[in-house]
């Protein structure tokens, strides 16, 4: 017989190369419902707050409700499905979605839940998620890198929240996104270059509007990457007043099927883009409120279906190009606040769906034509000065 101490040499060896089979039994496999589950439940603790129940009646039932709607608990009590339901109203299409699997595909928390606190690095862990949706809550703390794990993910809204820190690179690996909105948050940092990756999407807000009126939007720094001019299918770009410095990159012209472009209220310089021009699909361009300098590109009067360009408030100077009476389907034309001279183009009548022009604030001369008064007058556009010409 082995003396004592061999015999329980050879035991702990044993015991060692047993624990990583045993861990293995007992651990959570990677990709299954149990740890979609796990992920709910670490959201549920992380942003939970008493609004919770006080103001959108969340409740707990059991596992013979539709566990495609509701806030499910399973036999352990665990959070498994989040659902908001008002007193003596219907189950409302907010909560969690599965599959016929058991897999969340959708999470949908939005619109003044008034849930806090901060996201869980657990929600990287819900592979089959397709539809993401916080916007509109009182969430802070930083984006977790792990979102970037979700290869399922087509469309994550982060809006209208207190997030900081920086937009992580790692969002960038979400091949099946579409539809990408951080806007009105706290965020600060450069635009990763990574997100130019994401060749499926179609809309991307990172900026505002009207800061005066809404929230202020993100504070971001540095340039915009030339890198999203590869956003090929891109319909909807929102950068505006993000305090973004430096050039408008020409590779932006390259968005073919873009129809709105939002750049206005940050600190960008230097010349607009001829490139910009080919954006044949856009309907909507607004840099104003920048400090753009250099003349207008006559290639902007290729935008055939543009219904509204805003330029106002940068040093832009020189004539207004002839080739914007091309934009028939211009109504809105803001360039007031530059530094633009020289005459009113005489065919500026040919803008027959005009209803807004302004042009104060530079040194221009010549008439407006009269056959664009009546509506011009009615929508309040500002002329600074100029008269309408004498037929």
């Amino acid at each position: 017989m082995p003396p004592l101490r061999t015999y329980l040499l050879i035991c702990c060896a044993f015991a060692l190369l047993l624990l990583p089979l045993l861990a293995a039994c007992n651990s959570t496999p990677p990709d299954s419902p149990e740890k979609d589950r796990e992920a709910l439940i670490a959201l549920y603790n992380s942003a939970y707050s008493e609004e919770w129940h006080r103001y959108h009646g969340f409740q707990i039932d059991d596992l013979n409700v539709d566990k495609r709607q509701g806030v499910t608990v399973d036999s352990n009590g665990r959070v498994i499905l989040l659902l908001r339901q008002q007193p003596g109203q219907p189950l409302r299409q907010n909560g969690v979605t599965v599959d016929s699997n058991g897999r969340v595909v959708q999470l949908y928390l939005s619109d003044y839940i008034w849930m806090s606190g901060y996201l869980p690095s657990d929600l990287g862990s819900l592979s089959r998620l397709k539809y993401l949706f916080l916007g509109s809550n009182e969430l802070n703390g930083k984006i977790p890198a792990e979102l970037g794990n979700l290869a399922s993910l087509e469309h994550l809204d982060l809006s209208y929240n207190q997030l900081n820190g920086k937009i992580p690179a790692d969002l960038g690996n979400l091949a099946s996104l579409e539809h990408l909105d951080l806007g009105y948050n706290r965020l600060s940092g450069k635009i990763p270059a990574e997100l130019g990756n994401l060749v499926n999407l179609e809309r991307l807000e990172l900026g505002g509007y009207f800061p005066f009126i809404l929230p202020p939007p993100n504070q971001l720094s540095g340039e915009i990457p030339s890198e999203l001019g590869n956003l090929a299918n891109l319909e909807y770009l929102n950068l505006g007043y993000t305090q973004l410095s430096g050039e408008i990159p020409a590779e932006l012209g390259n968005l073919a099927n873009l129809e709105r472009l939002n750049l206005s209220g940050n600190q960008l310089s230097g010349e607009i883009p001829a490139e910009l021009g080919n954006l044949v699909n856009l309907k909507y361009l607004n840099l104003a409120g920048n400090q753009l300098s250099g003349e207008i590109p006559a290639e902007l009067g290729n935008l055939a279906n543009l219904k509204e360009l805003h330029l106002a408030n940068n040093q832009l100077s020189g004539e207004i190009p002839a080739e914007l009476v091309n934009l028939a389907n211009l109504e809105r034309l803001d360039l007031g606040g530059n530094q633009l001279s020289g005459e009113i183009p005489a065919d500026l009548g040919n803008l027959a769906n005009l209803i807004y022009l302004g042009l104060a604030g530079n040194q221009l001369s010549g008439c407006i034509p009269r056959s664009l008064e009546s509506e011009l007058n009615r929508y309040g556009s500002d002329l600074g000065g100029l008269p309408y010409c004498t037929e």
